[in-house]
C-alpha cells in the first residue's frame, strides 16, 4: 500500500529536528524550516498565479470557483479551457472533466480519493501540516494526510535513467536562505493541481522554498516545463502559514475513502515495492 503507518514518525521529526543545528554547526548555516515542532499549512489548495509571465491553469471566468471558505456555497473547479499554456491534447482532457463537474458529479481530486498528489500537486494539501526534516545529505517532506513523504537528495545530480514515480526524483541545494528543489521522472497518473492539468513523463519541476514575514510564512516559488503538454515554460507560487502544534499526528486516509455522497471510489494505489 502506499499508505505508511506512522509509528515512530513523531519521534522521527522531532529527533532529527532537534539533531540539524548539531549537524551543521562546522558548515554555513542553512535555512532551517523543521525545529521546536514547527509544520507549514497551505493557505489555499490552488497554485498562484506569478507577478509576470505565464502562469497556470485558473477557473474559467464564467464559472468561477469558490472553496469552502469563500463565504457562499463551494463548488468543484472547471478549467478555463482558454489557458495559453495549454497544447491541444491537454485542453480536451480537461474539457472532459469540465463535463463532469458541470453535469453535476464529482470529480477526481488526488487528496480526496486517497492518491498521491504529484509535484507540485503536493504543495495543494490545505489544513493538514508540512513537516520538514534536514539533515546534511537529504532533506524529507512529510504531509501529515496520510503520511506522503517526498525525499530531496542534497549536493547530487539526477540519475542517468529516472524510473517514473508519485514523486519523482529530487534533488536539490540551498542557495543562501532558499532551498532550491529540482524534480524529475514524475509518473503522469498524477496531474498539476485541483483542475486536473495533465502532464507527461518529461515534467521538470523546480521548486524554491524560503521563509518569509519573519518566519511567520513560507513562500514556494515553482516553475514547471514539459514540452509534452505546455507551449511554454510558466511559473507559479504557493504560500504556507507557520503552525506550532507539535509532532505529526497519525492521519490515515484509505480507511475514509467511501462514497459516503454518491462519487465513485477510486481503487488506491498499491506497489510491490518502494520507488525510491
Amino acid at each position: 500500500m502506499f499508505r505508511s503507518h506512522s509509528l515512530g514518525w513523531a519521534a522521527l521529526v522531532c529527533g532529527v529536528a532537534a539533531l540539524w543545528p548539531a549537524l551543521a554547526a562546522d558548515q554555513m548555516p542553512v535555512p532551517d524550516f523543521s525545529s521546536n515542532n514547527v509544520s507549514w499549512i497551505a493557505i489555499d489548495n490552488e497554485l498562484i498565479s506569478p507577478p509576470s509571465g505565464p502562469g497556470p491553469v485558473k477557473s474559467d471566468p464564467a464559472h468561477p470557483y469558490y472553496g469552502n471558505y469563500a463565504g457562499r456555497q463551494g463548488n468543484y473547479r472547471v478549467a478555463d479551457l482558454a489557458s495559453p499554456i495549454l497544447k491541444p491534447w491537454a485542453v480536451e482532457r480537461l474539457r472532459k472533466t469540465n463535463e463532469i463537474v458541470l453535469s453535476g458529479k464529482t470529480p477526481f481530486i488526488a487528496r480526496e480519493r486517497c492518491w498521491p498528489g504529484g509535484v507540485p500537486g503536493f504543495l495543494l494539501f490545505p489544513i493538514q501540516p508540512l513537516y520538514f526534516i534536514q539533515t546534511p545529505k537529504e532533506v524529507w517532506m512529510i504531509l501529515q494526510y496520510d503520511h506522503q513523504p517526498r525525499r530531496v537528495y542534497l549536493n547530487r545530480p539526477h540519475s542517468a535513467h529516472v524510473t517514473p514515480s508519485w514523486f519523482g526524483e529530487s534533488v536539490g541545494h540551498y542557495e543562501g536562505d532558499t532551498l532550491v528543489v529540482d524534480t524529475i521522472g514524475l509518473s503522469d497518473k498524477t496531474t498539476i493541481d485541483n483542475y486536473q492539468t495533465p502532464h507527461t513523463t518529461a515534467l521538470h519541476v523546480v521548486e524554491r522554498f524560503r521563509k518569509i514575514e519573519g518566519g511567520k510564512k513560507l513562500q514556494v516559488m515553482v516553475t514547471v516545463e514539459d514540452p509534452g503538454a505546455f507551449t511554454t515554460k510558466w511559473s507559479a507560487m504557493q504560500l504556507f502559514d507557520r503552525a506550532e502544534q507539535g509532532p505529526m499526528l497519525e492521519v490515515a486516509c484509505s480507511e475514509n475513502n467511501g462514497g459516503y455522497f454518491n462519487y465513485d471510489v477510486y481503487p488506491l494505489p498499491q506497489a510491490d515495492k518502494p520507488d525510491f
